[in-house]
């Protein structure tokens, strides 16, 4: 008998032993740290080639870091030849006499570089600027750049004989030969501003602070005429912040800003009007007042005869182009982008000069490129296919060629892969610029000649090279990512993944990362690190993403950490993007399927032992998972987030969830669902979070400890809604240690645990 029970308790320990990992150390943490994006950076060499192109034409020049530290090299074009920018030791030489400070060939840290000629450069270094001779590397003070009448908040004219300004929210003109000013209005006040724009970060400290000025403007190329808006606050509602964070006070400080939530009427307006420079009358643009979360987008055609630009209206369900007569403010429709369930956005330019424009849309159901006569208001397809075109990024008129990103087009590559195309006005002779499957990240040389091209995956580090153009021919291979140090920490690429969605048909895809202790014969908790914001997708398409993460440092603690994409998240197709609508509540169960799929795949996978983690939106999907999907995940941790979407920032959740506000928003807020709640929960927010207001999780918390449900909280008091670095690491260790504490059943061991 004692021998059996002493077999039992052997395979008992064996059975175990597959699933537990080492005991945490200090040691661990110090592992996990050094995969912070600032450590890890020291560790990748030539990660790519950002080209700042010379006005000549000569070729760029860029900056890396590299095993000699940072270096400045140069390409010449033609000859496509890479070489030394300057001296690095003669221009620290140069600069340490200066400046008398201790300066290196390694520690230049020139910033805002230019190139006076081929051999005289100006640039800045802190907050002054030098002129360097590359000759005699004789380095002299150069002049502060000049302000620009703008930034002195007036605005002159093209033809140079007018200034337009603001005083006391009113509109103001002035002759720059002198006189008096002339008063384009006189009924503007501090509610109901001429010429002025909101900014995001117009925090206001205390209820009677006056809101800031910014002045908006824009002159007719025959400066005739004056386009701006104005500003109505007149009934908008502020939200409102208690600052704890100055150390020499001893109460809080209030903080307060415009901000909507969704459905909300008494919010900021912008209304479009147009000035007459001789008559000095104003015409109102006709369109409903803007809300301030949709801009004003017009601008002026080359002539000045009339204005053109994008109106999206409220909602999101329609996008107008339209044209508009500046002397009466009459709108003309020319295209409406209409969708039963959003608009997201368009591509939108206007070719005067050949009487179209392109545009984007989805209404095939791909979004694709079309073109738009100017004059009849027809619309005619470009690019047509089961792909996704994903930005215009240049056009060449004299050419009459299009460049543009499209993703999903190429067999055999990612659907999440950007790849560069070139296609003619008429839509014939569409060509492919980057063959290479990979992403493809590219800069195109002002005489549209030329273009750097940094391609990379996942799996692939960044190579950087130089193409032609007009044929997508390789010139050069610039540069390419040394990352030898990088692989000797233990560190390899994520593993990315295929799995099957919930319609049971469509591939969805993520990418796992391991422990650089990883061992196929242990099983590890599963971490889900999520963002189903549909305006965006997570999986990892370039090397920077996938090694530039939150998920490494915690795959150190002894976890797998996955990110997927599923159904309603962006770059796909209109039919995948529609799951989300009015659904955000359900992101997740693409999650889930594949957790469930991966456990099956892979036995060092335990689907028994699921954590999620997320910011923001991904916050709210992290609360949300031990609501909606407890059988499933057991630890969250949930960072600034939306936990209700009635609390959120108007256009987010109007776009997404629908406006006018109804049930949905309700039914899925994670306060309402607080009673739901199994598993063990970790609510971090910022004290003074102006993007997400701390109130959704101070609600949710009340909502958790009326339901009697524990959980655990922590505010960082001088947070918004990032965390600063000084900050960062104990948030970071505050997440690794709860699930350390709940996944792995461990005691952490770190220093603020002490």
């Amino acid at each position: 008998m004692k021998n059996f029970i002493l077999s039992l308790a052997g395979l008992y320990g064996l059975l175990a032993g597959s699933s537990a990992t080492c005991q945490i150390t200090k040691a661990d943490y110090t592992r996990a740290e050094s995969f912070y994006r600032k450590n890890i950076s020291k560790k990748i060499f030539h990660l790519e080639v950002q080209p700042h192109w010379l006005t000549d034409g000569s070729g760029f020049w860029y900056q890396t870091n590299t095993r000699e530290g940072e270096q400045y090299y140069k390409v010449s074009i033609p000859g496509y030849q890479r070489t030394l920018a300057f001296d690095h030791q003669k221009l620290a030489q140069g600069l340490a006499g200066i400046t008398g400070k201790t300066i290196t060939a390694q520690s230049l840290s020139i910033r805002d570089l230019e190139w006076k000629s081929a051999t005289q450069i100006i640039f800045q270094v802190e907050s002054r600027r030098y002129e360097a001779d590359l000759q005699t590397y004789q380095i002299v003070s150069a002049p502060a750049t000049p302000k620009t009448s703008r930034e002195e908040n007036r605005i002159t004219s093209p033809d140079g004989n007018w200034v337009t300004f603001t005083k006391d929210h009113n509109m103001y003109l002035q002759s720059t030969k002198g006189g008096e000013p002339i008063a384009l209005t006189k009924d503007g006040y501090d509610n109901y501003a001429y010429g002025e724009y909101l900014s995001w970060d117009d925090i206001l400290v205390g209820e009677c602070q006056a809101r800031p000025v910014h002045l908006t403007a824009s002159w007719s190329p025959d400066s005739k005429k004056i386009m701006t808006q104005i500003l109505d606050v007149r009934n908008a509602r502020k939200m409102h912040l208690l600052d704890w964070s100055v150390d020499s006070l001893y109460r809080p400080r209030v903080l307060s800003y415009y901000r909507g939530s969704p459905g909300d009427t008494n919010i900021v307006h912008m209304i479009p009007v147009v000035f007459d420079v001789a008559t000095r009358k104003m015409a109102k643009v006709a369109v409903p007042p803007l809300p301030y979360f949709i801009w004003n987008s017009l601008r002026w055609s080359q002539k000045g005869d009339y204005l053109y630009g994008l109106y999206h209206h409220r909602g999101y369900k329609q996008m107008d182009v339209i044209k508009v007569d500046p002397a009466t403010g009459k709108v003309t429709l020319m295209w409406a982008e209409i969708n039963e369930t959003f608009v997201e956005g368009m591509d939108f330019r206007l070719l005067e000069e050949h009487g179209f424009a392109l545009l984007t849309s989805e209404r095939t159901g791909w979004n694709q490129l079309y073109k738009l006569d100017w004059t009849t208001g027809k619309l005619s397809a470009l690019t047509n296919g089961a792909f996704v075109v994903k930005q215009i990024v240049e056009v060449d008129e004299k050419q009459k060629l299009i460049y543009f990103t499209a993703a999903g087009k190429e067999k055999g590559a990612n659907p999440y892969f950007d790849f560069l195309y070139q296609i003619s006005f008429d839509g014939n002779n569409l060509k492919l610029l980057t063959p290479e499957i990979a992403h493809h990240e590219v800069v195109l040389s002002p005489e549209k000649n030329f273009f750097v091209d940094n391609y990379s995956s996942a799996t692939q580090p960044t190579v950087s090279v130089l193409r032609d153009l007009h044929t997508g021919n390789l010139l050069s291979r610039i540069d390419s990512a040394d990352i030898k140090d990088l692989l000797a920490t233990g560190w390899y690429f994520p593993e990315v993944f295929e799995a099957v969605a919930r319609d049971g048909k469509t591939p969805i895809y993520g990418a796992m990362w391991k422990p650089t202790h990883f061992n196929k014969k242990t099983q590890y908790p599963i971490i889900d690190y999520s963002y189903t914001g549909p305006q965006t997708n997570v999986f990892p398409n370039s090397f920077k993403k996938a090694v530039f993460t939150w998920n490494q440092p915690l795959a150190e603690m002894g976890f797998i950490v996955m990110s997927v994409d599923g159904l309603g998240s962006a770059g796909r197709s209109k039919a995948f993007h529609n799951w989300s609508y009015r659904k955000l509540g359900y992101g997740l169960a693409d999650h889930v399927l594949a957790i469930q799929q991966l456990g099956q795949r892979y036995k060092w996978v335990d689907t028994s032992r699921v954590g999620i983690f997320g910011h923001s939106a991904g916050g709210y999907d992290a609360a949300h998972a031990l609501m909606q999907f407890p059988e499933c995940y057991k630890v969250a941790v949930s960072q600034s987030a939306d936990h209700d979407h009635r609390m959120e920032k108007d256009w987010w959740p109007e776009m997404y969830m629908g406006w006018p506000v109804d049930s949905a928003y309700h039914l899925q807020s994670n306060v309402t669902m607080a009673p739901r709640l199994k598993g063990k929960l970790l609510l971090i927010h910022g004290g003074i979070d102006e993007n997400v207001n701390p109130s959704a999780t101070f609600k949710l918390s009340e909502a958790l400890i009326k339901a009697n449900k524990n959980f655990d909280l922590l505010i960082i008091p001088s947070a918004h809604h990032g965390y600063p670095e000084a900050y960062s690491r104990y948030v970071d260790h505050k997440r690794w240690n709860f699930f350390i504490h709940h996944l792995l059943h461990q005691e952490p061991k770190d220093d603020i645990n002490e």
